[in-house]
C-alpha cells in the first residue's frame, strides 16, 4: 500500500518540505499492533494494544488477535508467529482493491 510515510519515531517524514509517500505495509502493521482498541475515532475496534498482551500466559493469544485486526484491516496473512526470542513475524500483504 502507498501512503504518507512515518519516521522511526512514528511522526510524518517531510524531504524538502513535502511528505514522503511510500509502501506503508510495514507502517501499518505496527499502528495497529501498537493502537488499543478506542485510539482511533473513525474506527474504536481497530487494535491489538500489544503492551496489555504481552504477558498473557498463551502466546498464541497474541498471534490469533494480531491476525484478526490485520486481516479486518484488508490484509491477507499467509503466516504470523513468534521466535524464540518474542520477535513477531509477520507474512502478508494488502490485498489488491
Amino acid at each position: 500500500m502507498t501512503d504518507i510515510r512515518l519516521d522511526e519515531n512514528l511522526d510524518l517524514q517531510v524531504q524538502n518540505g513535502d511528505f514522503v509517500i511510500g509502501e506503508t505495509d510495514k507502517q501499518n502493521q505496527q499502528l495497529i499492533i501498537l493502537a488499543n482498541k478506542g485510539e482511533w475515532k473513525e474506527h474504536p475496534e481497530v487494535g491489538v494494544g500489544i503492551q496489555n498482551i504481552l504477558s498473557d500466559e498463551n502466546p498464541n493469544d497474541v498471534l490469533i488477535e494480531t491476525k484478526r485486526q490485520l486481516e479486518y484491516d484488508g490484509m491477507q496473512i499467509d503466516n504470523i508467529s513468534l521466535t524464540a526470542e518474542g520477535k513477531l513475524i509477520i507474512d502478508g500483504k494488502y490485498r489488491a482493491s
